[in-house]
């Protein structure tokens, strides 16, 4: 699911980078503000996420980006909560500034853990492994595995960390990329080690956890569901980190119900306990 967010700010004007396009500002993952002062016209950043976010500001495409400092595109990475001035321009912008989103540090530096099954079911049925054909071609899914269940089944926390981004208000499945990719209810969650674990196609109002909360592997955290660009009912679970502005799925190492598994492109096959897991 696409995860990477461009928003446009004007003066005075609350900019959202939301998940969705008809997302409150309340709702706004990032949001931006200029302000006049004596050094300029500044522009704040806003992190609403219990975990950081790298972004970049920057001019419209095709347009000269304002005198500013510094100077643009002006990127940094924003911690947990954090608010910061991005630039301080000279004057008020001719257009409208354009801002890049992507959760995540890119300074992560991922551990090898071993991963719960997320799943309070001793079934195991997965219709699309790593590099899966459907819709785990790109970088961002190319590790993600979809496990088929019911709607309503609990979803538990594959690892220990913090909860840094919900999504719980869709009611919507379907079948085109380009307008059901991005209205699917998940939960994200931040590890110690700057991983994070995407837990997605929730159902309406299935998330059970709030932003800030810390989890423990095993709890539960949210109720399958079948919302966004998905033919039916499953959980898409990926581990990703941030590679500077983009993000990257990563292989990891899962115990499941009957064992170490072993992900492939269209099955799931138990491993021996001495196996590795972390090969497709």
């Amino acid at each position: 699911m696409r995860v990477a967010f461009t928003a446009a700010i004007a003066f005075g004007l609350l900019a959202s980078a939301s998940t969705h396009a008809d997302g409150d500002d309340d709702e706004a993952r990032v949001a931006l503000r200029l302000s006049e002062s004596a050094e300029g016209v500044e522009v704040r950043a806003d992190n609403r996420l219990a975990g950081p976010v790298e972004v970049l500001l920057s001019a419209p495409e095709g347009r000269r980006a304002p005198v500013a400092i510094p100077a643009l595109p002006a990127r940094a990475v924003l911690p947990a909560y954090d608010r910061r001035v991005l630039s301080r321009l000279q004057g008020m912008p001719a257009a409208p500034l354009q801002l890049r989103m992507v959760p995540g540090s890119p300074n992560a530096k991922p551990r090898d853990v071993e991963y719960g099954y997320p799943l309070g079911t001793r079934e195991l049925r997965v219709t699309q492994g790593w590099g899966g054909f459907h819709s785990h071609r790109d970088a961002e899914n190319r590790h993600a595995v979809d496990f088929a269940i019911d709607e309503g089944t609990p979803v538990l926390a594959a690892r220990a960390g913090t909860v840094m981004d919900i999504e719980s208000g869709f009611s919507h499945a379907g079948r085109s990329a380009a307008t059901d990719a991005g209205r699917a209810n998940y939960v994200r969650i931040v590890h110690d080690d700057g991983t994070m674990a995407l837990y997605a196609h929730l159902s309406t109002d299935g998330v059970r956890v709030r932003v800030g909360q810390q989890v423990r592997r095993g709890d539960a955290i949210g109720l399958s569901g079948n919302t966004g660009f998905s033919a039916g009912p499953h959980l898409h679970f990926v581990v990703q980190v941030n590679r500077g502005l983009s993000l990257e799925s990563i292989p990891f190492r899962m115990f499941g119900p009957e064992g170490i598994l072993r992900f492939s492109e269209a099955v799931t096959t138990p491993a021996p306990s001495s196996g590795d897991a972390s090969s497709p």
